[in-house]
């Protein structure tokens, strides 16, 4: 009896698993693909409370998040004009503040720009025209809370996290990274609370408008310097870049400047 195993018969059984494989695959995407797009709502808006200091991953659950976050809202600023979007301006463009993805958009060309050399101070080659902002707001003092979306490049990565800034436009509330691949116990303490709690009641920018806040090498003093972590100095000149260049004139310095006029 001749044998069955022939190539065309292996190759018609390769051919059918993958059929069915893919079948599957696909299927389970479908599926799933809602719960992937609340998980990652969920982890941004849980990213935003920390930074803010309104979410303790040791006291609070996931549960927590949502009417925790119900006190923001996300607004979206065109980080050149240093304004807030209208609803109008928002329609034209397309974009919707609650799924607005800055991410996605920064390999856009119509949403976002080449930096200069000169410019990228944070080494992140491109920036949106376009960021989400989120406010907490009242309406007998205005603006309570500002968190920021910031990235630059560290050691071995682009660093992403969120500044949250009193309403002065000035005061740091706490910072929060919740993408980064420094270091584990070296640049990767930037995710430790030990060293986040440091943030908290530094100012951004000096009596003349400069951004004066830094990290430095060893103990940082006064309300301007935050300490460097030891033997990850790449890092935390990384950081150091980063608040520079968005809390500069090609990063939110504008739309700041004009919440602390008005």
């Amino acid at each position: 009896m001749p044998s069955k195993d022939t190539p065309k018969r292996t190759l018609i059984i390769a051919l059918s698993l993958c059929v069915v494989c893919s079948v599957f695959i696909s299927s389970a995407a479908v599926v799933l693909k809602p719960y992937q797009v609340a998980n990652k709502l969920l982890d941004r808006n849980k990213n935003v409370l920390v930074a803010a200091g309104i979410f303790d991953p040791a006291l609070n659950s996931d549960t927590d998040v949502p009417s925790l976050f119900a006190e923001f809202t996300p607004r979206i600023a065109d980080i050149d004009g240093g304004k807030f979007l209208t609803e109008d301006e928002l329609a034209d463009l397309g974009i919707n503040p609650t799924t607005y993805d800055a991410r996605a958009a920064i390999n856009q060309p119509d949403l976002s720009d080449q930096l200069t050399r000169a410019e990228d101070i944070a080494s992140i080659q491109r920036r949106v025209r376009y960021a989400t902002v989120y406010l907490i707001e009242n309406d007998q003092e205005g603006i309570e809370t500002i968190v920021l979306p910031v990235s630059g490049y560290g050691l071995w990565g682009i660093m992403h996290g969120y500044l949250a800034l009193d309403g002065d436009a000035n005061t740091v509330i706490g910072i929060g990274f919740y993408d980064q691949k420094e270091t584990p116990g070296l640049g990767g303490e930037i995710s430790n609370p030990r060293w986040r709690g440091l943030w908290p009641g530094k100012e951004i920018y000096a009596e003349d408008g400069d951004v004066a806040l830094s990290v430095v090498k060893g103990a940082g003093e006064g309300p301007y310097e935050i300490d460097g972590l030891a033997g990850a100095t790449l890092t935390s000149r990384g950081v150091d870049n980063m608040i520079e260049f968005w809390m500069g004139d090609r990063g939110f310095g504008p739309l700041l400047e004009n919440i602390r006029q008005d």
